[in-house]
C-alpha cells in the first residue's frame, strides 16, 4: 500500500508517528512503571543511594514503544528488522540484569555484547558492502570485508559498554545519545544517504525525549542496563549506516571520554596490573560530582554542550 501514497502522504505519515512514538512513551511509562524492579542504589557510585527504591529497567518500555513505533510507520526491510530484533535482545539482556537479585557478572554480559556484535557485523556486511568514507577529509576505502568485520564487532562492543558506563546522573546518557544519534541524522542528510533507517533515528530520539520526561533531575525512574545497552548498540549501527563509522569517535565524543576511560583504567588493573588515573574517579561524570562540586542539572548541561559544540564542529566539517 505504501507505493501508492504520496510523498505529502509520506510526510504526514512520518510527522504522526514521530507524535504517536512520544506519547507512547509517556503513556506507556506512566502506567506500567509500577510494574519495573526497584533500584537497590550503587554502592560505589557518588549518590548512589539516592536512586534507592525508584523504578529500573525502564528502557524495556521506551525500547518496546521504540520497536512499535517503526514497525508501524518505517519503511521496515530484512535488515532494519533484524536490527530491531537485537536491539530488542541487547535491552532484554540488560532487564533480566536489572530485574536479576544478584546482578549477572561482568563477563558473561561482555560475553553476550560480543556475540550480538558478531551478528551485527555479519548482518550489515551482507545488505552492505564494507567500504567505508570519510565524512570530514572525504574520500573512500574498500576495507577487506574479514577486518571490517572485525572492526564493527569493537565499535558495536565498545558503544555498548561506554554508553552503559556513561548512565549515571538523571538524564545524562539519554541525553547524550540522542544529541549523538542526531548528530548522525545530520550527516546523512549532508552525506546525501537515503536510506530508510534514518527514519528510526528520528523515533528512537522522541522514544528517550518521552523517557526524559521522566528522568529529568530529580528523576522518577531509570533506564537501567535495558536502556543504556539498547541505546549503545543503537548508537553503533547509526555509525555503521553512517557509513563513515569513524565519525562515532567525535559524534560520541563524550559518552567515549566519560564512560572509557572507567573501561581502560579497570582493563588495564585487572589484566596488566597497569593503574593510571590514580587521581581520576571514573565515570568521569562521578570524577566532576565528588571532585568539583558539580550538581548533577551541571553534569547533564555541561557534557550536552561539550558534545554539542564537537558534533556543530563535525558537521561543519562534513559540509565544507
Amino acid at each position: 500500500m505504501i507505493s501508492y501514497l504520496t510523498s505529502t502522504d509520506m510526510s504526514i505519515i512520518a510527522f504522526i508517528g514521530v507524535i504517536f512514538a512520544f506519547a507512547l512513551t509517556c503513556i506507556a511509562i506512566a502506567k506500567l512503571n509500577k510494574f519495573l524492579p526497584k533500584d537497590l542504589g550503587r554502592q560505589f557510585a557518588v549518590d548512589g543511594k539516592l536512586s534507592a527504591g525508584k523504578p529500573r529497567g525502564a528502557g524495556i518500555i521506551f525500547i518496546f514503544t521504540f520497536v512499535i513505533s517503526a514497525l508501524l510507520f518505517s519503511q521496515i526491510n530484512t535488515e532494519i528488522a533484524i536490527y530491531l530484533v537485537l536491539i530488542v535482545i541487547e535491552m532484554l539482556t540488560g532487564y533480566f540484569d536489572d530485574a536479576a537479585e544478584k546482578p549477572w557478572g561482568e563477563y558473561l554480559k561482555g560475553a553476550l555484547d560480543f556475540a550480538v556484535a558478531i551478528v551485527v557485523a555479519v548482518v550489515y556486511l551482507h545488505f552492505n558492502s564494507s567500504t567505508i568514507t570519510f565524512a570530514i577529509f572525504g574520500g573512500s576505502v574498500n576495507i577487506p570485508p574479514v577486518v571490517f568485520g572485525i572492526l564493527t564487532v569493537i565499535l558495536v562492543w565498545v558503544s555498548i559498554n561506554v554508553t552503559n558506563c556513561s548512565d549515571g546522573v538523571d538524564g545524562l546518557s539519554g541525553t547524550l545519545t540522542i544529541i549523538t544519534i542526531m548528530t548522525f541524522f545530520v550527516l546523512d542528510s549532508v552525506l546525501k544517504i537515503a536510506d530508510s533507517f534514518n527514519y528510526c533515528i528520528l523515533l528512537f530520539a522522541v522514544c528517550l525525549l518521552g523517557y526524559l520526561w521522566y528522568n529529568a533531575t530529580p528523576s522518577k525512574l531509570l533506564m537501567g542496563d535495558a536502556g543504556s545497552r539498547a541505546m549503545g548498540i543503537f548508537i553503533a549501527i547509526c555509525a555503521l549506516k553512517s557509513q563513515s563509522p569513524f565519525i562515532y569517535i567525535l559524534a560520541g565524543l563524550v559518552l567515549i571520554i566519560d564512560g572509557g576511560l572507567g573501561l581502560v583504567k579497570v582493563s588495564l588493573l585487572r589484566f596488566l596490573k597497569i593503574h593510571i588515573l590514580k587521581n581520576t574517579t571514573t565515570p568521569i561524570h562521578d570524577h566532576v560530582r565528588k571532585k568539583l562540586g558539580w550538581s548533577n542539572a551541571q553534569v547533564v548541561f555541561r557534557f550536552a554542550i561539550i558534545q554539542i559544540v564537537v558534533s556543530l564542529a563535525t558537521v561543519y566539517l562534513a559540509m565544507i
